[in-house]
């Protein structure tokens, strides 16, 4: 199966896409640092039984570098991005993009799913979201590598830090350095409620912080929740445990209340 470009698509935002596969559309949105089609490598075989179309939010390649990357542009551009039905997957960063590019676009969704977004603001007085955002606020460093050694570990990754950065890596690593602080995001709980479609929240159970953020989310939204072990905070590396989560979602819940699926 090859992957395919949409150009109607890209023309109209100042994000890529990759697109692959057929039947019903799933969106999905990178977090920090690994973007694109890296970050979704293991959701590649979804791609006989749906559309993938595979986001690359502004700021990361092959999209021009950004000095600054803020969730609500991105949000803004994500919208335009999204068609009638579609099924919106965000992972970390990519989540809180996707929470408030739904509360934009609630009559294209047909569902929402959010992994582990660090939508720290819903929960400020929570210890373990205090600890997390104090490690922010006592200042990191900014070049790649050693941001790279300041944040994965932060957010529970055990990927090892190479010495000599590969270029999409370090291309990650400067992207994320750029974006605004995920914490400030409010989450539009309100229009999210009222939107028809159903929401899903996955953490990964390694992590206090994201596991209060996942349980705030859970409440407000009414969401279904799952807990997929075994990746840490890359919940969709662990590939065909989060993809029969995702499937199952979709598939049960299918086009949200009043919605038809779109037609050429």
């Amino acid at each position: 199966m090859v992957w395919r470009k949409q150009p109607k698509l890209v023309a109209l935002t100042p994000v890529h896409l990759d697109v692959i596969g057929d039947g019903p559309r799933i969106v999905l949105v990178h977090g920090s640092v690994a973007f694109g089609l890296e970050a979704w490598a293991a959701q590649r075989p979804l791609a006989e039984r749906f559309t993938l179309v595979v986001v690359t939010r502004s700021g990361y390649p092959p999209n021009p570098p950004l000095e600054r990357i803020d969730f609500e542009d991105q949000a803004d551009e994500l919208a335009g991005v999204l068609e009638r039905c579609d099924h919106l997957v965000g992972h970390s960063y990519g989540g809180v993009v996707s929470l408030l590019a739904a509360a934009r676009r609630p009559e294209a969704l047909a569902s929402l799913a959010v992994i582990e977004p660090p939508a720290f603001g819903v929960a400020p007085e929570d210890p373990a979201v205090q600890r997390f955002v104090d490690a922010f606020r006592g200042g990191y460093p900014h070049d790649p590598a050693g941001y790279l050694q300041f944040f994965l570990p932060l957010v529970g990754a055990t990927m090892r830090v190479p010495e000599r950065l590969p270029p999409t890596l370090e291309a990650g690593a400067r992207a994320a350095v750029a974006e605004r602080f995920p914490s400030e995001a409010e989450i539009p709980f309100e229009a999210l409620r009222r939107g028809p479609f159903p929401k899903l929240v996955v953490s990964g159970g390694h992590h206090a912080a994201f596991d209060a953020v996942c349980d705030v989310l859970e409440r407000e939204l009414d969401a279904d929740r799952a807990v997929v072990p075994g990746g840490g905070h890359s919940v969709p590396r662990t590939g065909d445990p989060f993809n029969r989560v995702l499937t199952g979602f979709v598939e049960r819940r299918g086009p949200a209340r009043g919605q038809t699926p779109a037609r050429d």
